[in-house]
Parts: structure tokens; sequence; C-alpha cells
């Protein structure tokens, strides 16, 4: 692509670009805001949990190989 070939968009262009491409975009609803919360909070505690029994376990194994040390 040539850079001669490409032209500058002023500010009020840019501005009434973003608008037209703002007004495409599809917002969910108040419940679906509200459902996809409770679905990530749910799955953030579950993985902390996880993620806390591997590192305790991880923590375990490698005090007890210490030990034999």
């Amino acid at each position: 692509m040539a850079e001669g070939s490409k032209r500058k968009t002023s500010i009020g262009e840019f501005a009434r670009q973003v608008r037209a491409e703002t007004s495409k975009v599809v917002w969910p609803t108040r419940q679906e805001t509200i459902q996809t919360a409770i679905f990530v909070s749910i799955l953030v505690l579950i993985l902390s949990v996880f993620f806390l029994g591997i590192d305790t376990l991880f923590g375990a194994v490698v005090r007890f190989l210490l030990t034999l040390a």
C-alpha cells in the first residue's frame, strides 16, 4: 500500500465514524450482564479454590522433599 494513497481523517469525521460504529454494537441487557457477572464470579471462586489446593499440595511435597535432604 503506497503512502500517497492514505488520506488523513479530520477529528469531526473520526467522531462521526466512531458514533456510526458504536450504534452498530449490540449491547447486552441488564439481565445478561448480571448473569455473566455471577457466572464469572462463581468461576473465579472455583478456580481460586482449585489453585489454592494445588499450591498447598505442591508446598507440602516440597517441604517433604526438603526434609529428606
